[in-house]
């Protein structure tokens, strides 16, 4: 049966579906759930908590990397921010946290992050994170990765995240302009890449016939975000992940084995979206606001992307998303509310548990049901 419905004599349109629309149905089985692993793997880097910390400087600095790796996560620097274009960018931090929201904010912020990027300065904040033992990950956006990635890769990064709001591996650019050859790059590099974001099964798939061990699904920072508003475009983050998964299913038989992570950027508000991400297909999430929200992280209640302070057309806001605990209680808890934004992973276990599963790869196989709004 057909899922398209007709918007006018000249259009039709495909239904898709929201995390809000959804649901997850328990089977006959339960289990304790001391008696779930939430353990996650990515080519030869094994993590305790399937949990990305998203690239942006509201969410992760070295800092906080270090604490989400020792949680069991991973943290995602982004290389093209503040912390790579200041020695100490702890009062630029403090400044934008005294900002207002509007069009005054944009302008200060683009006056801030017009400070060009050092490689000395990628060299020592990624140099940092592997001091404290734990996964280096960093990331760039395409515009950036061909002239900072052997700095990266120099300064002995464990995961490479090639990371904007549409990345696509066939990207045509203006005469004299070089695009980014993703399939070229990934093959002469010795680390792996995550690369995204990609929202249908057809963009999903060519990433992964680049090379990428991973795909980011929807268009990153999705509380930041006001892509919907700027550009008209969005991606219902369900439907957007059960897609992808459909490719992954799909390469894994066309490359003859070869398995390719998926993984939720954007939309991930609370744990009961994060559960839904798994539900539908996602081996990981890349949370933002829900860990810019930590007290201890660099924001300091706001939280922004790199759309915020686009030269010409932001797309996004700095946004006050407040301080709700910790981040060690936002991801392992004890949670000391019921609105989910916290203790991210006793969720999900307990969601494994009373549907009676115990691997994060049983759990995609859950019953979901549509329930309309």
């Amino acid at each position: 049966m057909s899922n398209e419905i007709e918007i006018g004599r000249g259009k039709r349109a495909r239904r898709v579906y929201t995390f809000d629309e959804i649901g997850i149905v328990p089977t006959r089985r339960t289990r304790d759930p001391e008696l779930v692993s939430t353990n996650w793997t990515i080519d030869a880097f094994q993590f305790d908590i399937p949990v990305l910390g998203a690239p942006m400087d509201s969410v992760m600095s070295p800092a906080t990397a270090i604490a989400l790796g020792k949680l069991g996560g991973l943290g995602v620097l982004n290389l093209e921010g503040l912390w790579t274009r200041y020695e100490d960018p702890q009062p630029v931090l403090d400044e934008l946290a005294r900002l207002g929201d509007d069009a005054a904010a944009v302008k200060r912020m683009r006056e801030l992050y017009s400070a060009p990027i050092k490689p000395e300065l990628i060299r020592d904040r990624l140099g940092e994170i592997r001091d404290a033992g734990v996964t280096v990950a960093g990331a760039l956006s395409p515009h950036h990765t061909a002239e900072f990635s052997e700095t990266v890769i120099g300064a002995g990064v464990d995961l490479f995240v090639i990371r904007g709001n549409t990345v696509s591996a066939e990207h045509v650019s203006v005469a004299g302009r070089e695009p980014l050859n993703l399939k070229q790059f990934i093959y002469e590099l010795d680390v792996p890449v995550i690369v995204g974001g990609a929202a249908t099964y057809q963009s999903a798939l060519h990433l992964m016939r680049t090379g990428a061990a991973g795909v980011l699904v929807g268009f990153g920072g999705g509380a930041s975000s006001s892509t919907r508003v700027t550009l008209g475009i969005r991606a219902p983050m369900a439907s957007a992940i059960a897609d992808v998964a459909g490719a992954r299913t799909d390469y894994l038989d066309e490359s003859g084995g070869r398995y390719v992570h998926v993984i939720a950027d954007g939309g991930l508000g609370s744990s009961g979206d994060m559960i839904k991400a798994v539900a539908c297909g996602a081996d990981a999430v890349m949370l933002g606001a829900a860990l810019a929200r930590a007290t201890d992280a660099p924001g300091q209640g706001w939280h922004w992307g790199q759309e915020a302070y686009h030269d010409e057309l932001p797309r996004g806001k700095r946004m006050q998303v407040g301080s709700v605990a910790p981040l060690e209680e936002i991801i392992s808890g004890p949670a000391h509310s019921a609105d989910g934004s916290a203790n991210y992973i006793g969720a999900l276990r307990r969601a494994m548990a009373t549907t009676g599963y115990s691997e994060l790869k049983e759990f995609q196989r859950v019953g979901v049901v549509y329930a309309e709004r």
